[in-house]
């Protein structure tokens, strides 16, 4: 479902991400991981078509990011570090003009609607302004606007982030249930959340994979846990 060749992006003299490729496919859940600064936004934003890459491309449910970028935005559902709202929207104003941005009318848009607020337990700030929600519901309305199209693809940057251990425990079965049809990118700096969801993990540095595997082969390799290998990995590649 996911096809990454060669990706590259910098920011003038930094280079964000150099040269990265791998594939995914259907029930795969990858956590992306790597230090602050390491080129997973960046690569996730190049993915969702928000950022153009420098080189290289990628394909998703089998269209170019490049030269179909719309039936690629079609295809994912993408939860951004800061998950942008309208604040003086209401939850539910704001759900529906998402559906209307991606053309989800009539009985479809309520019924898509009723699934995301169930689904992602925001039934109790639906008539809430946006910006009156802490950042927990603030971060479930977000996963809620990623998932309204019932998208085959999830690219989830921090998808657990703001949430008390309950919420996160929450998000992580849903991403388990969803896992079975769909495809997904996480992007987290919490390592049992790795092993609670993931299938497969990618570890970047200064924009370069580091190691491509499953929690169990890498635990098994460095008979040490995600934490201890992270930083062994990482350790000497942080950004200065």
């Amino acid at each position: 479902m996911i096809k990454v060749k060669d990706l590259r992006r910098s920011f003038g003299s930094i280079v964000a991400v150099d040269g990265i490729s791998f594939e995914l496919g259907k029930g795969e859940v990858l956590g992306f991981l790597g230090p602050n600064g390491a080129g997973k936004s960046t690569a996730m934003k190049m993915l969702a078509c928000f950022l153009e890459p420098d080189s290289g491309t990628a394909e998703i449910c089998g269209a170019d990011i490049l030269t179909d970028p719309m039936k690629v935005r079609q295809s994912i559902g993408y939860l951004a570090e800061s998950a942008p709202a309208y604040g003086e929207m209401t939850v539910g104003a704001f759900l529906k003009f998402i559906c209307d941005a991606r053309g989800i009318k009539g009985r479809a848009r309520m019924e898509a609607i009723d699934r995301v607020v169930k689904l992602c337990a925001i039934e109790s700030v639906y008539h809430q302004s946006i910006e009156t929600l802490s950042k927990g519901y603030h971060r479930r309305v977000g996963l809620a606007q990623a998932l309204i199209h019932d998208p085959e693809v999830l690219i989830l940057d921090e998808p657990t982030d703001g949430l008390d251990p309950n919420q996160k425990h929450d998000v992580r079965l849903l991403i388990q249930k969803m896992a079975k049809e769909k495809c997904i990118i996480i992007s987290t700096h919490i390592l049992e959340e790795v092993e609670a969801v993931c299938t497969r993990m990618i570890i970047i540095a200064r924009g370069k994979i580091l190691v491509d595997s499953t929690p169990k082969e890498l635990k098994q390799k460095h008979q040490a846990n995600l934490d201890e290998i992270f930083r062994k990995l990482t350790e000497h590649r942080k950004i200065a």
